[in-house]
């Protein structure tokens, strides 16, 4: 077997774990927290979620990468949209990693820095499985 049909069997089941390693991480955080986590914390994991969906619904076959032509340009604007969303998340994980640090009143730096571990493992899922799919 060759390296691209192994990556191709295996690529969804290394991505469903890092996928869910990420959510693990999180629901950690959360049960373990002392304090009530608000639902704002929750929102950057639900947006990358969306957003690694949002990749995994545009095959690679359907993306023209011709400089010349028009193309699909409705794929490019999906795809496009799905970074924005990925990268949104991320910046607000990491600003929520930031006012978790700074006050003493809410939740620990932990529950920010598990948000920002989230956010990056459902994104490097969303492009392991993107990668490793293809039909």
């Amino acid at each position: 077997m060759e390296l691209g049909e192994l990556w191709a069997i295996f690529g969804p089941g290394i991505a469903g774990a890092v996928f869910g390693t990420g959510w693990w991480i999180w629901v950690d955080a959360v049960v373990c927290s002392s304090v009530k986590i608000s639902f704002l914390h929750y929102l950057p994991g639900i947006f990358a979620s969306l957003a690694a969906l949002m990749f995994n619904g545009v095959r690679r076959e359907d993306i023209d990468y011709s400089p010349y032509d028009d193309g699909e340009w409705r794929v490019k604007l999906w795809l496009f949209l799905a970074y924005v969303v990925s990268f949104v998340s991320l910046a607000a994980s990491v600003g929520l990693l930031v006012q978790d640090a700074l006050t003493t009143s809410g939740p620990s730096a932990w529950t920010g820095a598990a948000g920002v571990l989230q956010c990056v493992f459902v994104l490097i899922s969303g492009l392991i499985y993107w990668t490793s799919h293809s039909e």
